[in-house]
Formats: structure tokens, C-alpha cells, sequence
């Protein structure tokens, strides 16, 4: 059996992917307990959205699982698109009833983004909810009106509770006809929450793109985000450890699996995500339909699971 590996071009303002050589694979397994693959790796880099839990509620047999995972000695490193720092994604997972125990360390799409910040223009014109100011905390930047601004930041909608991307089309274009660069502080598309499918600023760029506009961005699937989680892993074990001993765990084919696929990493997909009707009922995948679905997108997780367990 072969597949596609997709690869991400990491200039500023693609989120695309193109094909490249053709490779074998082994046929993926259907699993029930993570602990069937985990003895395989070193590390494990995992999702947190969709996979630890869904924005309203933890998910306890996942975090189990990565328990079990790092008493056995694997490096457990959560990696995020949040667009905010890490230590505000740690305080959300606590609040949510995960428990510290189930990873090591948490690394952010808006850890990685931070330093496109820093070395973009000062006058920042924000995209997003007033809870994500966090990320411009220590940084020489101003906060300013959208006329008045060099670059725009995205960390999501205005109010993802009712907007859509179509409702930014006029924003969009007054950026455009200035040529006024943006930098995606989350790439995802959109993300669950509770049982619903909520935008997210990956959908903004998206559409920026489409405009003509330029997008920079640091987290899922771009290298940036997944070069930190490496050192992360390099600095708790005190040596570096090779891809093929790395293992991602996510639901999101354009984000957790392309990124992976990119970095040489193992996948662990994770079915009742983002794209369960796909391939069946929400948390219940029929698997003919995920095999082809994921046989059409040109890719192959070493293992798939419904719920991480």
C-alpha cells in the first residue's frame, strides 16, 4: 500500500499542501488502547482541542491514556493552536478537570507566533476576543486602531458565537487595499466546542489569502510550532529524539496530521473530531467510509482510534 505525503510550504501566507514522493507504508491498525502503539516511542506530541477535550468538557479516558503514557517513561508534550501563551492554556486545562499529571509540557500556536510578533511592525491592528490580549503581554508592540496599524494580528473572530467569515468581508478588504500583512496567530479552520463546530482565525487568513493578502503563520501544521515542541522534548530528556520515534495525536487532517506528515512524525488519528461526518456518526465512524475518506486525502496514520483512550 502507498500514500501521499503532504507537505506544508512554510512561506509566509500559504496554507496549502503538494504532493510529493510516493512511499510504502504499513497498513494502518484500528486500535482500542493507545498502550498497543506507545511502546514504540520516545515522545508524544498531542493535540489538545478535540482530543483532551471539546471547549466545554474534559475527555478523562484520553487523559488517562497519556497518563499510563509518560509512567512508562514517554515524553508526553501537548501542542496546540491556541493563540495564547502556554501557561494560559495550562490554567484552561486545569479548569477543565485535566489533570497535570497527563503531560509534561504544553506548547501554543501563540508560544511560536509571539516571535513573528516581535519581529513584525509595532502598530498591531487585533483580530480576536479581548481574553487573547494575553499574547501581546511583554511586547514592545502597540495596540491600535485598524487605519492606523502596519500589520493585523488574528487570534480569532470578534465574537465566534455568532460570526462567520462572511461577516468580515469588509474588514478584510480596507486591510487588502492597504496591503497591510496579517500574522495567524491559529491556524485552525474551526475547532468543537461542546457539540458544536465553532470558526476559528485559520478561517479569517483563509480568506485573507483569497484577497490577495499575505498570511504568516506559526502553528499547525507550519514548522515552527512543532521545531519548539522538539526542544521542549530535548530539554526535559536531555537529548533530542528522531522522528521516527516521535508519535502525534490529533483529529485535524489539515493541521495535526499534514504537520506531522511534514515533520516525519507517526500519526495516531483521532476519528470523532472535526471530521466525523465524514465517515459515520459523531463518535461512531464507520470504517470503510474512514478508510476511503482517508485513502482520498492521500493519507495514512499508522493507527486510528474514535476517542484517545
Amino acid at each position: 500500500m502507498f500514500w501521499f505525503n503532504l507537505k506544508t510550504d512554510d512561506r509566509p501566507g500559504t496554507l496549502g499542501y503538494s504532493r510529493t514522493a510516493i512511499q510504502p507504508v504499513s497498513l494502518m491498525q484500528f486500535i482500542a488502547r493507545l498502550d498497543e502503539i506507545a511502546p514504540r516511542y520516545g515522545a508524544i506530541l498531542c493535540d489538545v482541542w478535540g482530543v483532551l477535550h471539546n471547549g466545554e468538557w474534559s475527555f478523562p479516558e484520553a487523559a488517562g491514556a497519556l497518563e499510563r503514557a509518560r509512567a512508562n517513561g514517554i515524553a508526553v508534550v501537548l501542542v496546540t493552536n491556541a493563540p495564547r501563551r502556554s501557561d494560559r492554556i495550562i490554567e484552561q486545562l486545569g479548569a477543565l478537570g485535566v489533570p497535570r499529571a497527563a503531560y509534561d509540557r504544553v506548547v501554543t500556536s501563540g508560544d511560536a507566533t509571539r516571535d513573528m510578533i516581535a519581529g513584525g511592525p509595532r502598530r498591531i491592528f487585533h483580530i480576536g476576543t479581548e481574553r487573547e490580549l494575553t499574547l501581546y503581554e511583554e511586547l514592545d508592540v502597540e495596540l491600535c486602531e485598524e487605519r492606523e496599524a502596519d500589520v493585523a494580528v488574528c487570534t480569532g473572530l470578534f465574537n465566534d458565537e455568532v460570526e462567520t467569515p462572511a461577516d468580515y468581508q469588509d474588514l478584510l478588504g480596507r486591510l487588502r487595499s492597504r496591503d497591510v500583512p496579517m500574522i495567524c496567530a491559529n491556524p485552525d479552520i474551526v475547532v468543537e466546542r461542546g457539540t458544536r463546530l465553532i470558526f476559528c482565525a485559520g478561517a479569517i487568513a483563509r480568506e485573507y489569502q483569497q484577497l490577495g493578502g499575505r498570511v504568516s503563520l506559526a502553528g499547525k501544521p507550519h514548522s515552527p510550532i512543532y521545531a519548539l515542541a522538539r526542544r521542549e522534548i530535548a530539554d526535559m530528556l536531555g537529548h533530542p529524539v528522531e522522528a521516527s520515534k516521535i508519535l502525534a495525536i490529533g483529529d485535524g487532517l489539515l493541521t495535526d496530521v499534514k504537520g506531522a506528515v511534514q515533520c516525519g512524525f507517526d500519526v495516531l488519528y483521532i476519528s470523532a473530531g472535526i471530521h466525523a461526518l465524514e465517515y459515520g456518526q459523531h463518535g461512531k465512524p464507520e470504517r470503510d467510509a474512514l478508510t476511503a475518506w482517508l485513502g482520498r486525502n492521500q493519507v495514512k496514520p499508522v493507527a486510528t482510534m474514535p476517542m484517545l483512550a
